[in-house]
Parts: structure tokens; sequence; C-alpha cells
């Protein structure tokens, strides 16, 4: 959603903004969080950058108000808010919604703000402690078929990594990590130069941008960690080849 869809205009010019629902308790798309604070920096850098409406919620009330992320310091880990429409900045505790690029970010702030050179429009607050985010899913996932090893290779940091490969889309793969090697699968990393194997006849070199890494328990294995992440500059022959793989994928699985 864009500002465009968020945003109304009444006959006096003063814009009046619809609130972006919270994410709900239970989706059927997992949500994933941001704890570092160069992570949760960057996303925060992107609403500055695209000027997208942030909804606020203070707690213990029924009514909203919205905001807009003027600037972000990584160095301080701070933030500035954007008062839109003369509101005062929430007393307490509140929580943040908005949907950079379609998809649904939320944090919280705990009210303890700071003036800024005197403008009463602007508030500094130190960065959330989490970010939660939920994506879109814009395309059906696959499944690997069972009883066949596709994995993913790729060299970071100088090591060599196999990780096998659990589902696929258009959009990107699926990984299963053990927890040692998921120890430097950030959120936000992108991979370089990856072999993915996704069928018998068909590998691909990628680059991945990592965007979901969510522990989990397998019954086989033992603790493991998802690894979800998104394909970057796929060229025109990727592509193509990319859609053979599915529709074989397709005959043999289920979509997920």
């Amino acid at each position: 959603m864009n500002n465009a869809n968020q945003e109304q205009h009444r006959t006096d010019g003063h814009p009046v903004f619809r609130p972006i629902e919270p994410i709900p308790e239970h989706t059927d798309i997992a949500p994933y969080y941001l704890h570092h604070p160069s992570d949760i920096g960057s996303v925060l850098k992107a609403l500055a950058t695209d000027g997208n409406a942030v909804t606020v919620y203070p707690s213990g009330s029924d009514t909203f108000q919205t905001v807009r992320v003027d600037s972000v310091s990584q160095q301080t880990q701070s933030l500035v808010l954007e008062l839109v429409g003369g509101a005062p900045a929430p007393a307490g505790p509140a929580l943040f919604v908005a949907t950079p690029q379609g998809n649904k970010l939320q944090f919280s702030l705990d009210g303890e703000w700071s003036a800024v050179d005197g403008d009463p429009s602007l508030v500094r607050s130190s960065f959330p402690k989490e970010c939660k985010i939920l994506e879109r899913r814009g395309s059906a996932r696959f499944e690997a078929p069972l009883g066949q090893y596709y994995s993913a290779v790729f060299v970071l940091d100088n090591l060599l990594y196999e990780i096998p490969l659990y589902d696929f889309s258009s959009g990107g793969v699926g990984l299963r990590a053990s927890p040692a090697d998921a120890s430097a699968l950030r959120v936000g990393r992108r991979l370089s130069k990856v072999r993915l194997e996704l069928s018998d006849n068909v590998v691909l070199t990628v680059d991945l941008e990592i965007r979901l890494c969510r522990p989990f328990k397998s019954f086989l294995l033992g603790e493991q960690v998802q690894v979800g992440c998104r394909f970057v500059n796929l060229t025109a022959p990727m592509q193509n080849e990319l859609k053979r793989a599915l529709a074989q994928f397709e005959k043999g699985r289920g979509r997920r």
C-alpha cells in the first residue's frame, strides 16, 4: 500500500489518513523480527526515504494518530518523527504500524521523546528494540520432493556453506539450516553467487537477500532454523530456467 491509498484530502486541504491495522495475533504467514540495530535502522531509513505514513496506536487508548519518519541516525540509534496534523506526541508507550512496499511493519516505542531544534512538529526517540515484519506472499511456494537432496551452496566470510533447500518460488527460496550455520545468516544480509540445485537438471547461480530467520524444531533433525531468501536481480535466462523448474515441481508436489 502506498501513501496515495492511505491519504485523502478534505476540502480545506489538510490530509486525513486511514489507519493501518496492526499485524493480527494469528496469521497464515508468520512474521519475522529484526533485532539488530543496523537492520532496524535500515527499515526505518526506508520509511523516511519513501515518506510512508505511520499509524500510531497509543497504549490504553482507542484512538490513533499519524506520523512520518523524518530522519534516522544509525550512529546514535535514534529516529525523528514528524507529527502530522498538529497532534502532540503520544504521552506514553505506543504501537507504530506502516506498510512499506506493501509489507506490514510494526514496532513499539516507550514514549520518551525529546524536542528537535525547538520544532514542535518533530520529536526524537531511541530505536525500538525490535521490528516485526509481515511480508506479502506474492507467489506460490513448492516443497522440494522427499527423498531428493536439493541445496544452496555459497561462500560467506571465506567459509563454504551447503544448506538444504526445502521450498522455492518465483520470488525466492527457503533453506533449512543448522543453528551453527544460521549464526552467520542475518536478516538483510546478501548472499552472492549462490549455486541452487532446483531439480535434477536445473542449476542456477543467483544472488539472494535473507528476509527471514526463524528457529523451529524438526522431529528428525532437532533444532533447525528456517531461512527465507528472495532473489536479487534475476536475469531473463534465469527467470526462464526458474519457470521450468517450477513447472516440474508443480507436477510432482502440492503448493504451500
